[in-house]
């Protein structure tokens, strides 16, 4: 009776889920512009890192996605602002919108001086990081990962979690209706795309890997 009990879990473990890549270092497969267009010139691939550097647009990946790991590493000029958003639909028919995840310089940009939920890791304009947050500066890599399950998020930067949500809390909702998304009907729906913006400040992404859960 054992190996009858045994076997099923093993076959269940060769269906787990695996990290996917999401940039090959080589093309920009898998991304699009909006209206699935081409990107701008301004995103690059330069020894095997994505990079922003001019006008390239916000990229979008092809794939949806609900519960998931997403993992990337990232650095920014002194003084620039990016970030990365999932759960993206286009709202209203228009505008591409989604749960941001801050990429800034804390010290120099001045965003920093509009409180704590625009600072890096914040849930953008809805949440303030829980605990100091490990940001290198710039020029610096860091490592960061967003979680999502069943409706509850994570942030992670540098290997430290550092904020998390619950969507379908009164809390969350709260936070949204204080938010410049508060007017913005059907924003991040629990499912949607992954979005690596563009602020118009030069930024560099590398090992973006994302595991469905």
């Amino acid at each position: 009776m054992k190996s009858l009990l045994i076997l099923p879990l093993l076959v269940l473990g060769l269906h787990a889920a695996e990290p996917v890549s999401l940039f090959d270092g080589k093309s920009l497969a898998g991304w699009s512009a909006a209206g699935g267009k081409a990107p701008g010139p301004g995103w690059k691939i330069e020894d095997g890192v994505l990079v922003l550097d001019g006008v390239g647009g916000n990229l979008l990946s092809d794939k949806e996605y609900t519960n998931f790991e997403f993992e990337w590493e990232w650095k920014i000029a002194e003084g620039g602002n990016n970030g990365v958003k999932y759960w993206v639909t286009q709202v209203g028919g228009k505008e591409w919108l989604g749960i941001e995840y801050q990429m800034l310089d804390d010290q120099k940009h001045p965003d920093a001086k509009n409180g704590a939920k625009r600072l890096t890791a914040s849930f953008y304009d809805i949440q303030a990081p829980t605990v100091k947050t490990p940001v290198n500066p710039p020029g610096q890599w860091n490592a960061s990962r967003v979680v999502a399950k069943d409706g509850k998020l994570q942030h992670w930067l540098n290997g430290v979690l550092v904020g998390e949500a619950d969507t379908r809390s009164a809390d969350w909702q709260a936070k949204i209706a204080e938010s410049k998304f508060k007017t913005k009907v059907g924003f991040a729906p629990g499912k949607g795309r992954i979005m690596l913006t563009d602020h118009k400040d030069k930024t560099w992404f590398r090992n973006l890997r994302i595991k469905e859960l």
